[in-house]
């Protein structure tokens, strides 16, 4: 299976954010993972690095998903609370191999999300699930903007 990069930074176009995620979601589901997106809460306007931090998790996390969990369905779950956003990113698919968490290429996407969530002294959390499959969560706690 051949996995290309989803909606490659050109220079040209803003850069994305968490209103580019139903767009992310069906490329990724004609690339052969079908993905639901569900949004809770209210959103709010978020700072841009908020934004574009929290897609790119997204987005990562995806990729991910693609290109080790199989046969499989993914779901985004992106929660608008008072204080912080949390995005839950889970995929059905055979789980978390050695190649998945294990090796340096498997971990260069993990130790970015986990980069990310830091700038903004957020928390990550990223495994296997016991029913099967594979999960990120992440929360981005809102104001006060990177670290």
């Amino acid at each position: 299976m051949s996995v290309r990069v989803l909606l490659a930074d050109d220079g040209l176009s803003p850069q994305p954010g968490l209103g580019h995620v139903d767009r992310l979601a069906a490329q990724v589901s004609e690339a052969g993972l079908p993905v639901e997106v569900t949004v809770e809460g209210t959103p709010v306007a978020l700072a841009s690095s908020v934004d574009l931090s929290a897609y790119r998790i997204i987005q990562e996390a995806l990729t991910n998903a693609l290109k080790h969990a199989g046969p499989a369905h993914a779901s985004v779950k992106i929660r608008h609370g008072a204080d912080s956003l949390e995005l839950e990113i889970t995929d059905d698919g055979q789980g978390a191999s050695g190649d998945r968490v294990g090796d340096d290429k498997g971990r260069r996407g993990l130790i970015g999300m986990r980069e990310r969530v830091g700038l903004f002294g957020g928390e990550l959390s990223v495994g296997p699930r016991p029913e099967g499959g594979f999960r990120v969560h992440a929360r981005l706690p809102l104001g006060g903007g990177p670290k």
